[in-house]
């Protein structure tokens, strides 16, 4: 998140799906925060990521390439803009509350953690990391591994950045400031200098990288002599439409049909 946003998308963290984040998308509002453990408090978006898709995030999207995979996609403002615009897409993320709110936007999405197998592996031709989301996990290059193999071979992976020069890992909790919290889970702060020593590492070229609204970006690319799996599904096929994922926590349960 340019400030961040989003969750923490490791298998076993269901930690945005604490009433906190729950109880802010309803409401389309905040306050919310992440929390360190030392107090510290970053002011999350809510009422950005439940609006429109603004000027800045079009200007990320004029940039995808492609069938896109929007990971941590949150209430999926850029799914639905994506979806509009007849892009193939699908949001990932584990909050319950975050995918139903894609969904009733008409967007696609799952609820489940980008270190889960996904439709499409090895065949994205973009993928977004926006919002903070390069903090996903705590261990950013095994973030961007992951991207980079459900990435095709020359791919893009589009990241937002801290707009400061910060490598940080923590461990934070979302809260509302009025006394109610989520589980702690790790996380991780990015600026752009930080970000392109780990993709270099992880596989990625960079491709870019720009500031516009107070808000930094970076793109990278995947190795194109890359070989993917002959079994992964194409990102646009009928298994990304039909797999929902649902408000009970079982991975295999839809939401709601497309």
């Amino acid at each position: 998140m340019s400030t961040l946003r989003t969750k923490p998308h490791c298998a076993a963290a269901p930690a945005w799906s604490a009433d906190p984040y729950a109880d802010a998308l309803a409401a389309g509002r905040g306050p919310l925060f992440l929390r360190r453990t030392d107090g510290w408090l970053l002011p999350l978006e809510v009422e950005r990521w439940c609006a429109d898709a603004d000027a800045v995030d079009l200007e990320v999207l004029r940039r995808c390439e492609g069938a896109v995979l929007d990971v941590g996609c949150g209430p999926g403002r850029l799914v639905a803009a994506l979806a509009a615009r007849g892009r193939p897409v699908l949001g990932v993320d584990v909050s319950e509350a975050a995918v139903a709110h894609t969904v009733r936007l008409g967007g696609q999405a799952l609820r489940r953690s980008v270190f889960e197998p996904l439709p499409g592996e090895g065949r994205w031709d973009t993928a977004l990391l926006i919002d903070g989301n390069v903090g996903i996990g705590g261990e950013p290059r095994a973030l961007l591994r992951r991207l980079a193999r459900l990435l095709a071979p020359g791919g893009l992976l589009i990241a937002e950045t801290v707009p400061v020069d910060v490598d940080e890992r923590v461990r934070v909790e979302v809260a509302d400031g009025r006394g109610a919290a989520g589980t702690p889970f790790p996380w991780a702060r990015l600026g752009t200098p930080a970000l392109l020593r780990h993709a270099g590492r992880a596989g990625l070229s960079p491709d870019g990288q720009w500031t516009t609204g107070g808000r930094s970006f970076v793109a990278l690319r995947s190795r194109s002599d890359r070989r993917t799996s002959r079994a992964a599904e194409a990102p646009n096929s009928t298994a990304v439409i039909r797999s929902q994922r649902a408000a009970n926590p079982s991975p295999d349960r839809p939401v709601a049909d497309a």
